[in-house]
């Protein structure tokens, strides 16, 4: 008779975890935690829990370590670039999933989960990204664009730009938001600048701004709540 192989020793420690999880639910785990039950599925054949605590170690947290770029993560020894892009998909998973959230949903009214689903979309990105919000009459968000992708602090965007996709939508209010790298929402002068020339651009068309949304690492500015417009 062959030989019985024994178990490698982690698998009882991935049963265990994923009894954690089934019981207490992510709140149960600890963020490295919460990465290697994604890993186990990216790397099946080997004790993944050294290298969940070196990624989140190296980024920060669970979200940031899914939100990095695929050239960061693949610095990291035993991330491939297969596991690399699992973890991105897991990163667009989370992302479409705060959009459902608000999705056709009067936003407004919604304005939390709005918030919540702007800052897992934004807040860890490496450079500025410029989003715009198009609304409906009734303020139901109808998309989500990005028009301006830039450098680790300026995210060109044009009026011009705001306005061709607010018509072509149909679009009567919008909410513009971009992100600070350096983690501080605080607006600039130039942000200023921007905003005003994109709301006197949108009151030609009859287009509604509401707000415009500055994600940091930790909080966001809003501009209406601040008083800038």
């Amino acid at each position: 008779m062959g030989e019985i192989k024994a178990k490698p020793h982690y698998h009882g420690h991935r049963d265990r975890l994923r009894a954690r999880f089934a019981e207490g639910g992510v709140d149960a785990l600890a963020d490295y935690e919460l990465l290697e039950l994604y890993l186990f599925r990216s790397i099946p054949r080997k004790d993944v829990k050294p290298l969940a605590k070196e990624l989140i170690a190296k980024f920060g947290s669970f979200a940031e370590t899914i939100a990095a770029p695929t050239e960061r993560l693949t610095e990291v020894k035993g991330i491939s670039e297969k596991v690399a892009l699992d973890l991105k998909i897991l990163k667009a998973a989370a992302t479409k999933l705060g959009q459902e959230s608000i999705l056709g949903r009067p936003v407004l009214s919604s304005w939390s989960a709005l918030l919540d689903y702007c800052r897992s979309a934004m807040q860890f990105e490496g450079k500025e990204q410029f989003r715009v919000l198009f609304l409906d009459r009734k303020n139901r968000l109808i998309a989500d664009e990005v028009l301006g992708r830039g450098t680790i602090d300026r995210a060109p965007v044009y009026p011009r730009e705001i306005i061709k996709r607010a018509l072509a939508l149909e679009s009567t209010a919008l909410i513009l938001t971009h992100n600070h790298p350096s983690g501080d929402p605080t607006p600039s002068q130039s942000d200023i600048d921007m905003t005003k020339e994109i709301v006197q651009a949108c009151k030609a068309i009859r287009v509604s701004v509401h707000d415009h949304l500055i994600i940091g690492r930790e909080n966001i500015a809003s501009f209406r709540t601040l008083g800038l417009m």
